[in-house]
């Protein structure tokens, strides 16, 4: 990969925010511009991935980059970098930031045609936007604490048919929607259901619920989550039975736990749907069993990738 840019040193205040990388430069985070021209910012033309660091260590790092490549390859965007090479940003931007916890986010954005071209995608270039930040999550320590609050909105998930939500994208527009509606209940977020009735996903996580035992998980309209993946092997690990299937809203509402999972939060349990009452209004007891193994097996160093801070 060629080196567009002088090291600078993590030492400065500029980095105290994050790092970034835009188009082959490294950069203090709030120096990250994307173009108003480019299709990217314009037209969402935009795939990402999203991986987290903690304790030094990079959480599924090759799983996040192959989905990332997944959805590039989907969208025909063809970046100049490798996937060995973006493993190389990554890791430099969360030294350069020194962050022991990380929210490290690699996009693709599908440039401006150049002059004299149309703004047909197959003119447009596309690269890479990248950046490390401080662990954010979700799911506040009191939704933590308590269960988060879910409701079933009115507006409905785009069709798959529409917008492909296994390539993860920025059209958010009817999971924005829906947060006005989840405001305006007091509840702390939604879970979208497709045209058929069955729950998709919610803004930014996959949703479980339990029922007699089995950990069910949405067939389709739902982003094939990292996290999730991690799920299903930790009920492989502690013998609770899984299925991949349709799920009702009525069935979703009625079960007898639910919980969310998110790069940006591990798993959530929850308290609430709509004007139900889950168990005892605190979170239940196998969603938090697994919410405690997931933490527990991240700190045995399950799936991690150290991060060399020694690079600059």
């Amino acid at each position: 990969m060629e080196d567009h840019a002088v090291v600078p040193d993590p030492n400065r205040a500029d980095y105290a925010a994050g790092a970034a990388y835009l188009d082959g430069a490294f950069m203090p985070v709030g120096q990250a511009r994307i173009p108003v021209l480019d299709s990217g910012y314009r037209r969402s033309d935009v795939t990402y991935d999203v991986v987290s660091v903690w304790d030094g260590n990079f959480f599924r790092l090759d799983d996040h980059i192959t989905r990332f490549r997944n959805s590039m390859n989907a969208l025909q965007m063809t970046p100049s970098e490798s996937d060995d090479e973006i493993r190389v940003i990554l890791n430099r931007l969360v030294a350069l930031a020194g962050l022991k916890a990380a929210y490290v986010s690699m996009e693709c954005v599908r440039a401006a045609p150049p002059p004299g071209m149309t703004r047909h995608p197959w003119n447009c270039r596309s690269y890479l936007s990248c950046y490390a930040i401080a662990w954010t999550s979700v799911a506040t320590p009191e939704m933590m604490e308590r269960g988060m609050h879910l409701m079933i909105p009115k507006t409905l998930r785009i069709p798959p048919e529409s917008v492909d939500p296994t390539v993860k994208n920025f059209h958010w527009g009817d999971l924005t929607r829906s947060l006005f509606e989840a405001r305006e209940t007091g509840a702390d977020y939604t879970v979208l259901l497709d045209v058929d009735g069955n729950v998709t996903e919610g803004p930014g996580f996959n949703v479980f619920c339990i029922r007699d035992g089995v950990v069910l998980s949405p067939r389709r309209g739902a982003l094939e989550g990292v996290t999730r993946l991690s799920v299903f092997e930790l009920c492989d690990e502690l013998g609770l039975p899984y299925e991949v299937r349709d799920i009702p809203a009525d069935e979703f509402r009625d079960a007898d736990e639910i919980f969310a999972c998110t790069t940006a939060g591990g798993i959530m349990p929850v308290s609430r749907i709509d004007n139900r009452i889950l168990g005892n209004d605190r979170p239940g007891p196998l969603s938090v069993r697994l919410k405690d193994r997931f933490w527990q097996r991240r700190g045995e160093g399950w799936h991690a990738t150290k991060v060399d801070y020694s690079v600059v």
